[in-house]
């Protein structure tokens, strides 16, 4: 690979803006390190495989990922042959699904970072969404004809309980970078290859868009090629920040006169949160996302209906500024009532009961994904799960539940009745 650092090194500069960062150091360590033996450390790798999917102490301990890996497909019940089979989807709704996500408008980026030169370092990139269906696969013409013998083609759903631990649905399940090396893969065909995947988060509202992957034969690994991705990744990520800013920037033209015109206090704000233009009051640079016909907090305003406006929305004052208030009842039948300038009551499942009850533990301090998921599972490896709760819970609430880490909203006070109450939250 080389002659692709000094590439990548020219298209950095002045290019990486505002980008998510979201993904866990410890993911990025290579699979391999310079120096190793590769057909004796893919031996031994094999031997680890079948030792551990047979239920057999194994000669060595698979890495972390790996083994998080392999233990959610066995908890699942999918056998490596399962992993053989794959699922591909038809041209039209592979087209469909390339119309409707952003990594379309990175494309061109990723294609001069990466695809321009995977054929003389004989590998090929693939570009899969976030469901883990390969969008787009360019690269050595050798790489791939082997990679049509696995099923590995556009189309093709390479999501972790699809084909197994690989490194697109693993990435995925990981929102982090991931490498594997040949036996690290779950499916025994896929043991002949090497492959370097990383998320693309949308760094508007942190979504995970897809995942940008590198493959090759398993013998061509490089320690080098997680950086590789992870710049790849960053500057698609800066493009999509970029996009965003002219959004903003159009977005403001057009409620300048809507602002103008309005008495008192007010904001825009685009479909994410992210704040165009305020008149008469400071605010953060985003707020949470509105939601049609759902009141939203809005620090200086207080509750706030959206209305809509272009592609955003106007947020301005309806009635006198109220305190809120959450009460939550969480007996045998849990719910959640919110009082301010206007109340809504919500239904809780035991599972978002059992969350917010945590959330007034923690207080003012909060708590992120992997701590709430070792309060309400024993682990730390439940925190996909967790990010999937609490954003269902986010759309019933809304308003009163931040991110970063997990806690209630500034200006919220929180009553639980029955009998533990949560420390008062004062903005």
């Amino acid at each position: 690979m080389t002659g692709i650092r000094p590439l990548v090194r020219a298209r950095i500069s002045g290019r990486l803006g505002r980008v998510s960062t979201t993904g866990s150091v410890r993911h990025r360590l290579p699979a391999v390190g310079s120096g190793v033996d590769l057909p004796r450390h893919a031996r031994l790798l094999s031997q680890v495989h079948e030792a551990v999917l047979s239920g057999r102490q194994p000669p060595a301990q698979p890495r972390d990922v790996v083994g998080r890996s392999w233990s959610r497909l066995q908890a699942d019940g999918i056998s490596p042959d399962r992993c053989e089979d794959v699922v591909l989807a038809d041209y039209a709704e592979v087209e469909a699904r390339r119309t409707r996500t952003s990594l379309r408008s990175v494309l061109p980026e990723l294609r001069n970072t990466l695809t321009l030169v995977a054929e003389d370092a004989n590998f090929i990139v693939v570009i899969a969404d976030a469901d883990g269906v390969v969008l787009w696969r360019e690269g050595a013409r050798g790489v791939r004809k082997a990679a049509d013998a696995l099923g590995f083609m556009e189309g093709a759903r390479w999501s972790e309980g699809a084909v197994g631990t690989n490194s697109i649905g693993t990435a995925l399940v990981e929102n982090a970078p991931v490498q594997l090396f040949s036996a690290e893969h779950y499916a025994r065909s896929h043991c002949g290859w090497s492959c370097t995947g990383s998320p693309v988060h949308d760094p508007r509202s942190g979504e995970v868009l897809g995942v940008v992957d590198i493959s090759g034969s398993a013998m061509s690994v490089h320690p080098t090629t997680v950086a590789l991705v992870q710049t790849a990744v960053r500057l698609a990520e800066a493009t999509l920040w970029q996009e965003h800013m002219i959004t903003l920037e159009k977005l403001r033209g057009h409620a300048a006169p809507v602002l103008g015109a309005t008495a008192g206090p007010a904001l825009v704000v685009d479909r994410h949160g992210w704040v165009a233009d305020a008149r008469g009051l400071a605010v953060p640079e985003r707020v949470a996302p509105p939601c049609p016909g759902t009141p939203l907090l809005v620090p200086g305003l207080g509750l706030c209906m959206p209305e809509p406006l272009g592609d955003g929305w106007l947020m301005r004052r309806g009635g006198r500024r109220t305190a809120i208030a959450v009460e939550l009842d969480l007996g045998d039948t849990p719910r959640a009532t919110v009082r301010g300038d206007t109340s809504w009551t919500r239904a809780l499942s035991p599972r978002h009961a059992q969350i917010l009850r945590l959330l007034t533990e923690t207080g003012s301090a909060g708590i992120d994904a992997a701590s709430l998921s070792v309060a309400m599972f024993g682990d730390r490896d439940h925190v996909v799960t967790v990010r999937a709760e609490i954003s269902r819970l986010r759309k019933s609430l809304g308003p009163v539940l931040s991110t970063h880490p997990y806690r209630f909203a500034d200006g919220v006070d929180v009553h639980v009745i029955d009998g533990a109450e949560a420390p008062g939250r004062g903005g």
